[in-house]
């Protein structure tokens, strides 16, 4: 283990966040009662410039006087190369002392995070808010994504990193017009068999992006959570992304339909079966630390002292889920 510690978030659930546009009040309790970990209050995309000022009054009506539970309730706010944004700041942290996390779009440089967490500092300060505001940070551009080691460390209040895959997509002039599939043209064509034949593989193009987003996220200590999936009528596609974004260590993914909440706590949740095998390794590693030795053999396969930090990860998720 290196020196240099680094200080993990603040520990919230985060499997699922729901999308829900702030010029839609109608679709709020129905928000509230979803099986959803987070919510996220949009101000930005999901509202049509005319509709900002409303939707922003939506927002703090809604999170003062509607029972959210124990979601994390996050606001995302305009870009900061907009008018909208310093209004969207003041106007529902200094209001909504049940907001948790901000979530700024399209940050590009550390300075960007700066900014908002000046003002946030201000607003906390003068309305003297015991609960310090956290920010999830959407890296959805070529600069964002260059810069994406230095964004993670830009604050203390750095929660978690979110991947915008669409104008992820447009920002560096990939050839795909859908929201976090795949495309059939970026693959790999196998060697010739004896026969002369050849398969085609259909591979992931954003598995480069977002290996290097997660090792940004967990070196720093924030969550890594995967955006959207804009096609909403294919559950499968939906699990086979989310699959993915699991597999390289993602906590969680965004749902932009009530639909795909299911889907992804079911993926992102520990099955039995994992946290059965993660207890049994504990306890073999227990019984060969009693023994003096630092590895020892499980149903064929060596476990050692990085076995162990690997189940106590995944005993300690199903501990967080269990405990929701």
């Amino acid at each position: 283990m290196s020196f240099t510690l680094i200080e993990q978030a603040t520990p919230r659930l985060h499997r699922s966040e729901l999308a829900v546009p702030g010029s839609a009040p109608g679709m709020f309790e129905k928000a509230a009662a979803s099986k959803s970990d987070q919510v996220f209050l949009d101000l930005e995309d999901a509202v049509a410039p005319d509709d900002k000022e409303q939707a922003r009054k939506n927002i703090i009506q809604g999170l003062n006087e509607i029972d959210w539970g124990s979601k994390t309730m996050t606001l995302r706010i305009n870009g900061l190369d907009t008018h909208y944004a310093y209004r969207d700041v003041v106007d529902v942290v200094e209001n909504c002392p049940r907001l948790d996390v901000i979530l700024i779009p399209k940050v590009g440089v550390p300075q960007d995070v700066y900014a908002i967490d000046m003002l946030v500092t201000q607003i906390e300060s003068y309305k003297k808010r015991t609960k310090r505001i956290g920010f999830e940070l959407l890296i959805e551009t070529a600069l964002g994504m260059a810069n994406v080691e230095a964004i993670a460390q830009a604050s203390k209040r750095n929660e978690a990193l979110s991947f915008g895959v669409a104008d992820y997509a447009a920002s560096t002039r990939a050839r795909t017009t859908v929201i976090g599939g795949v495309n059939p043209d970026y693959g790999v064509l196998s060697d010739k068999d004896a026969e002369g034949n050849r398969q085609y593989f259909w591979a992931d193009q954003w598995h480069a992006a977002q290996t290097r987003f997660l090792v940004a996220a967990r070196a720093y200590g924030l969550r890594p959570i995967d955006g959207p999936f804009g096609d909403f009528g294919d559950p499968d596609g939906y699990i086979a992304a989310a699959k993915r974004a699991a597999v390289l260590g993602f906590e969680g993914k965004w749902a932009i339909h009530p639909s795909q909440i299911d889907l992804a706590n079911q993926v992102f949740t520990p099955s039995e079966a994992e946290v059965k095998k993660a207890r049994r390794i504990l306890e073999a590693m227990e019984q060969a630390a009693k023994e003096g030795r630092g590895a020892v053999s499980l149903d064929g396969r060596l476990i050692d002292i990085a076995s162990i930090r690997m189940a106590q990860a995944l005993i300690d998720k199903a501990d967080q889920i269990g405990a929701a």
